[in-house]
Order: C-alpha cells, then sequence, then structure tokens
C-alpha cells in the first residue's frame, strides 16, 4: 500500500506532463486519422503539424500553431511562385532554384526564428513535385491543407483534452522560485559568519536564474491566454515583477555576504540576524505554499518584527562605534546589506498583497465553479 501511494504521488506531481503526454498521443492519432480519411498526399505533415503546435499550456499551442500556420503558408506561396515563374529542365536549374528558395527564407527564419516553418515549406512545394509528379501549385495546396489539419487538430486537442493553462502553471512556477529564493536567502545569511567564494555565490543563484526565465515564458503564454479570454484571473505582471525584485534583492545580499561580518558586529547581531532569516524564509515557503493551494496570504507581521528588531540592533551597533575603524570594504558591505534587506522588506509587502490577489481570483473560481 505504501508503495503504490508513493507511485501515486509521483505521478500526481507530475501530472502536466502526463497531460500533455495524452494530448500529443491524441492528437497525432486524430490528425493521422482524418489526414487518411480526407486522402491527403502526405499524412506524415498532418502529424508532425500537431505534434508541434500540442504544447505544454494552451496560450504556448495558440503560438506555435500561429507561427507555424503563417511560416507554412508564406513558404507555400513563395516556393510555388518560384517553381511556376522559373521553370527549369535539368537537375543543375533545379538546385538554382532550391538555392533561390532557401537563402531569402533561411534570412528571415534567422531574423524572426517564429517563421522557420517557411524555409522547410518552400523545399517542400519545390522538390515534391519531382518525386511525384505533380504541379507546384498541387503541390503548395497539399502542403498547406496537410499542415492545416495537423494544426486545427491540435490545437482543438489543446482545448478539449485535460487542458492545461498557463495561469495554473505559473502558480506553481512562481511557488517553485520563492523556495528557492527562500533557500539561498538562509545560505547567504549564513555567510556572514563564515563567508564565501564566488563559485559558490554562483551555485546558490543559478537555479534561481534558470527559473526565472522559465516563468517569464509561461506569463507570456498566459498574458495570451487572457489576451484571447481563454482564462480568467489577475494579471500576472505584478506576480512577476515581484519575484523578479526579491531575486534582485538575493543577488545584492549575497554580494553582502560574501565576506564575513567583524567578529564584535556578528556577535550583536547573531540573534536578530538569525529572527531575520528564519521569519523570511518561512513567509517566502508559506507565500509559495498558498500560491499553489490557491489560499490566502500567509501572516507578514512577524516579518516587520524581525526586521525592526534588526534595525535597532543595527543602530546600536552603530552607536557603539563599532564600524568605525574597519576597513571600507566591510563598513560598505555592512551597510549594504541593511540597504539590501530594507528594499526586501518592501517587495516582501507586495509579495504579500499579490498573493492575496491571487488567493481571491482562487475563491470567485471556485464560486463560478459552484
Amino acid at each position: 500500500m505504501a508503495f503504490s501511494g508513493k507511485v501515486f504521488e509521483r505521478i500526481r506531481s507530475r501530472r502536466t506532463q502526463l497531460g500533455l503526454a495524452i494530448r500529443v498521443t491524441v492528437a497525432a492519432t486524430a490528425a493521422y486519422a482524418i489526414a487518411t480519411a480526407l486522402h491527403l498526399l502526405l499524412p506524415l505533415w498532418a502529424v508532425l503539424t500537431s505534434l508541434i503546435v500540442t504544447q505544454m499550456s494552451v496560450g504556448r499551442s495558440l503560438k506555435a500553431t500561429r507561427d507555424y500556420v503563417l511560416g507554412t503558408i508564406g513558404g507555400a506561396i513563395y516556393g510555388g511562385a518560384i517553381a511556376i515563374l522559373i521553370p527549369y529542365s535539368s537537375e543543375a536549374g533545379l538546385l538554382g532554384l532550391l538555392v533561390l528558395s532557401v537563402a531569402p527564407l533561411a534570412f528571415i527564419a534567422a531574423i524572426n526564428p517564429s517563421l522557420s516553418a517557411a524555409t522547410v515549406t518552400a523545399v517542400i512545394v519545390l522538390l515534391v513535385p519531382t518525386m511525384h509528379h505533380s504541379d507546384p501549385m498541387t503541390s503548395a495546396i497539399d502542403r498547406v491543407s496537410e499542415v492545416g489539419v495537423g494544426a486545427v487538430t491540435g490545437l482543438l486537442v489543446s482545448f478539449v483534452v485535460l487542458p492545461s493553462r498557463a495561469v495554473r502553471q505559473i502558480r506553481a512556477v512562481a511557488a517553485q522560485l520563492l523556495e528557492l529564493i527562500a533557500d539561498a536567502f538562509t545560505e547567504l545569511l549564513a555567510g556572514l559568519t563564515r563567508g564565501r567564494d564566488n563559485d559558490a555565490l554562483h551555485r546558490i543563484q543559478d537555479g534561481i536564474g534558470t527559473a526565472m526565465v522559465g516563468m517569464n515564458a509561461i506569463g507570456a503564454e498566459a498574458e495570451r491566454e487572457r489576451a484571447a479570454r481563454l482564462s480568467s484571473g489577475p494579471d500576472t505582471g505584478p506576480l512577476l515583477r515581484t519575484v523578479l525584485r526579491l531575486r534582485h534583492d538575493v543577488v545584492m545580499i549575497g554580494r553582502a555576504t560574501v565576506v564575513p561580518l567583524p567578529v564584535e558586529v556578528q556577535m550583536r547581531l547573531a540573534a536578530p540576524l538569525t529572527e531575520v532569516s528564519t521569519v523570511i524564509a518561512r513567509f517566502l515557503r508559506a507565500a509559495a505554499a498558498a500560491l499553489r493551494e490557491g489560499a490566502g496570504a500567509p501572516a507578514i507581521h512577524p516579518v516587520h518584527v524581525a526586521l525592526q528588531h534588526y534595525a535597532e540592533a543595527v543602530t546600536s551597533v552603530r552607536q557603539d562605534g563599532l564600524i568605525r575603524g574597519q576597513p571600507g570594504d566591510t563598513a560598505e558591505r555592512f551597510f549594504a546589506l541593511g540597504f539590501s534587506l530594507e528594499q526586501m522588506h518592501q517587495n516582501l509587502c507586495d509579495l504579500d498583497r499579490v498573493v492575496g490577489e491571487w488567493s481571491e481570483a482562487s475563491d470567485k473560481s471556485a464560486r463560478v465553479a459552484e
């Protein structure tokens, strides 16, 4: 029972990926069946197109479909025009047309990668008639028909079969980022007593940077869904900007904690810094859980108290002159840490507000569903 429970939890944790696998399978099967029923020349292209446009979220599927269809139509028109307007009678002539077809479209695709399908389509429109003894116009129509069947099938499957909305995905990604920031924050403040080298600092920061790239991509997909009225919910911009600012705070704190504080200062700030580390990390993890579950924002009052205690301890250290006589670099890092924590405090307040907005959106969705 315990083993089956673990297996179920592993599968449940990957339900987004499992949903994509099911959608891709259904899209490929349906595209092949429809293309065969319509007697299309190459059902293969309908199947491949359905695979390309069936993406992790509806928003991403919309973009993939738009890009692939536009590229296909453009490539079919250009390749068909080249083949019709410039007749050839030898292999050398066909080679020249191939160069003329590929070169400009490859250049356009290098500038705008979303049109990369145009190059492939132009080559197919140009070369398929030589293998099937058809004319370029028929080849272009066949190609657009095959891609159209695959694109429509893939898009419909994305809407109907276990649809995955980017708005839901961004909750999970933002929550993961907040947990990474919490881990990094705890580790970085610990460096005030032992210091760390640049390699360790980069190791702590790298995972956050990679996750930020993924979150920004999903945010764009979520806004595409909202613009098409395919999903509801709050604007993703405030959430993305708040998490990004928190990431910047962690970067600044990392720079301030490369070198440990003087021993006397460490002793005076040990207790308030421990409180700050514990309370802020706990708040970030609680906010992450609230985003995942659509629950209310966690209490932020302990964060205010912890940072107030730290500010009072810093004031005491300065009044007692413990920073005077320290090297300029040490004093600079000491004050930079205080500034960074103050900035982080403001951004945590913004996070509290944003998580509350997403919680209210979840409550509204639940009421509508009822």
